[in-house]
């Protein structure tokens, strides 16, 4: 079976006459099967390098003919122009072409119509479709490897069919990323309408300096400003300057309502859920209604005054729903006010020096928390530790991206009123607060001198038409 490719420019005389020639003998050889690729004039040039680039080839006209050998495990075998393929139809076949010039230019203008035509309708169909955005930044991550496929789950952004996913890493390779997209395809997930990769020349903040970081969520601020529908929502999570990264977003993208910016302390309180399982022998799921307060990657501080264990084997059971408050099942005040802490300082450590990777699956495991949360109606009584811009509440300066205890309900969140501060609790969180103040005094004395980076964490819902 002889399997051909004809490729041309729309508007090339010569590939209208080459495509009636393959008509004919594709209608006189049923073994004979041939592909068309019409290409529009302004794009025949990189299509043309590309394809050659890719195959190793040297053509530089139009039309180009190569034989497929796929089938024979081997790649494409580079035929020629026209007169290559005319005198191999006449050889082989016996076949040749007598269209006359004026055909050849009505046909090569019928041509150039047609493509024109369908790339206005591919167009039109590319803006009928709206799908949700979602951008990660650091997506060379291998939190983004357990992440990626979690984003497609059923019911976690209800109503939308098809989700576009961009994914970027600063001052990662190009290559990689690439294949990262190819994974991401192979997923074959129908809501995934396309993955993009997302060119960048900006370099990584090595070493997590403030004022690189600075620069660069100043740059994601006025992009976010720019380009994205109000109703964006975004979630900051890392280990790194997670508050001023929120806060700079939310500084840079002033037309964007501030509770559309969360930062992600929910890795911070389950790690911290997890060491109280461990000291109560339950599971770290029996525990619930921690609260984080303060800088999520500095200083901060782990509230268990709503805290509450299920199932814990102690002198009074109850039925199914029975809870317990866990300051009344801890004795050991010690280990609560010192040893817990450092416990949940270590952690992170501790996993990555077992691991040598970060902790891909429970950050993971966060970011779909926040998210099936803001996007679904989540329980009044669940109470969640996010990072967010402070009205003054329990004190705290307003204006100060700080974890606090928040609930959400019909897709927004709003913070617990309660909850008690007291004066040992107040100490706290204003040693919190001094720590957020310096970083933020740190980063306002550097400037953005040039933005490249175009991406954010995550990105809700739609880019702006243009």
């Amino acid at each position: 079976m002889a399997k051909f490719v004809l490729a041309g420019k729309a508007d090339c005389p010569y590939y209208a006459k080459a495509e009636l020639l393959a008509d004919v003998l594709q209608r006189k050889l049923p073994d004979f099967h041939i592909h068309k690729i019409s290409v529009h004039p302004s794009d025949w040039k990189k299509w043309l390098e590309d394809t050659c680039s890719s195959n190793g080839w040297k053509h530089s006209s139009s039309p180009i003919v190569w034989r497929e050998l796929i089938d024979r495990g081997g790649k494409g075998m580079l035929l020629g122009g026209f007169n290559d393929f005319l005198e191999h139809a006449q050889g082989y076949y016996g076949i040749t072409s007598d269209m006359n010039s004026d055909l050849m230019i009505q046909i090569a203008a019928d041509n150039q119509q047609t493509k024109e035509l369908c790339m206005e309708e591919e167009i039109h169909r590319q803006r009928s479709i709206r799908p949700l955005h979602i951008w990660i930044s650091s997506a060379l991550s291998p939190i983004c490897y357990s992440l990626i496929p979690q984003l497609f789950t059923p019911e976690l952004f209800p109503g939308l069919p098809t989700f576009s996913l961009h994914l970027m890493d600063a001052g990662g390779s190009e290559e990689i990323l690439q294949g990262l997209k190819m994974e991401t395809e192979d997923l074959a997930l129908h809501q995934l309408h396309e993955p993009i990769c997302e060119s960048n020349d900006e370099q990584d903040d090595k070493d997590h300096m403030v004022s690189q970081v600075a620069e660069r969520f100043r740059c994601y601020g006025q992009l976010i400003e720019a380009n994205a529908q109000k109703d964006v929502r975004v979630i900051v999570a890392g280990d790194s300057f997670v508050n001023l990264k929120c806060s700079l977003l939310i500084e840079n993208a002033p037309s964007v309502n501030p509770h559309n910016f969360v930062a992600m302390a929910t890795q911070l309180e389950y790690e911290a859920k997890t060491h109280l399982a461990q000291k109560l022998l339950v599971k770290t799921a029996d525990i619930t209604k921690v609260i984080v307060w303060g800088n999520i990657s500095g200083i901060y501080h782990i509230d268990l005054q709503r805290a509450k264990v299920f199932r814990y084997d102690g002198a009074i059971w109850g039925p199914d729903g029975f809870s317990q408050q866990v300051l009344e099942m801890i004795y050991d005040w010690k280990w609560l006010e010192t040893d817990l802490m450092s416990l949940v300082h270590k952690h992170h450590t501790t996993i990555s020096s077992k691991t040598k990777n970060a902790t891909a699956i429970s950050t993971t495991n966060g970011i779909m928390t926040i998210l099936r949360a803001w996007n679904n109606d989540a329980s009044p009584e669940d109470v969640f530790s996010l990072g967010v811009i402070s009205t003054g509440q329990f004190g705290i300066p307003a204006g100060l991206v700080f974890s606090m205890p928040v609930s959400f309900r019909n897709g927004h969140w709003s913070v617990r009123s309660d909850v008690t501060v007291t004066d040992e609790l107040r100490l706290k969180l204003d040693a919190c607060a001094d720590e957020l103040r310096k970083v933020s005094t740190r980063s306002l004395k550097n400037k953005c001198v040039k933005c490249q980076c175009i991406v954010w964490s995550i990105y809700k819902p739609f880019f702006k038409q243009s």
